[in-house]
């Protein structure tokens, strides 16, 4: 049996530093410190996530979160780029200039605009999320694998799963909220996975 848990870092302070472009990731906010000691609290109470493979994305809010949550895991955190974010900008346009070109596109050109050059289209990126999954689901075949990442990786995820393809325009998408967990698994010799839980938060209420 293998069990892939995704777990979304908590909240996490992206803004201007000292005022100035680009934005960086600097770290939890107090808000997500809380989150991130509550999902603690709740593994270690159940012990429902047993892994014998950490990953976490390297960005800042992600790895705070994994090393939280570690004394509750167990194992050591292997820090991974391909289960990064989106790269769609390089902090350098503001939430307004961004949203803005979001908005001007058509939902058949979102998947390919490159909103920075070096940055990734939409579809560059879902390309990234299946290839890192399909990695690490063939090297940990039939182990638990726990995963802290980003929203809109495990949204891309779906997309994995379910065989879809972000190229066509999307009627529907999975909310993912902060520090919730999603588990999937696929019994051994099978090639259907199934989704047993997704966007499960309860410990933050």
């Amino acid at each position: 049996m293998t069990h892939l848990y995704l777990i979304r870092h908590a909240d996490y302070i992206y803004d201007l530093v000292d005022g100035q472009y680009p934005k960086r990731d600097q770290g939890l906010s107090e808000l997500g410190v809380q989150q991130a000691e509550r999902l603690r609290e709740r593994l270690v109470r159940t012990g429902e996530i047993k892994p014998e493979v950490f990953i976490s994305s390297p960005e800042r809010g992600a790895r705070e979160t994994a090393e939280s949550i570690a004394p509750a895991i167990g194992q050591p955190i292997t820090l991974d780029d391909a289960v990064k974010e989106w790269r769609s900008e390089d902090g350098t346009l503001s939430d307004e200039q961004f949203m803005s070109t979001w908005n001007s596109l058509t939902d058949a050109q979102r998947p390919y605009y490159r909103f920075v050059e070096g940055c990734e289209t939409l579809l560059e990126f879902s390309l990234r999320v299946h290839v890192a999954l399909n990695r690490i689901l063939t090297d940990h075949n039939d182990q638990t694998i726990l995963v802290v990442t980003h929203g809109a990786f495990i949204q891309v995820t779906f997309a994995y799963f379910f065989g879809l393809t972000l190229a066509v325009p999307q009627r529907a998408a999975p909310e993912i909220r902060r520090t919730s967990i999603t588990h999937w698994y696929q019994s051994s010799g099978s090639i259907r996975w199934f989704l047993e839980r997704s966007n499960d938060d309860h410990h933050q209420q």
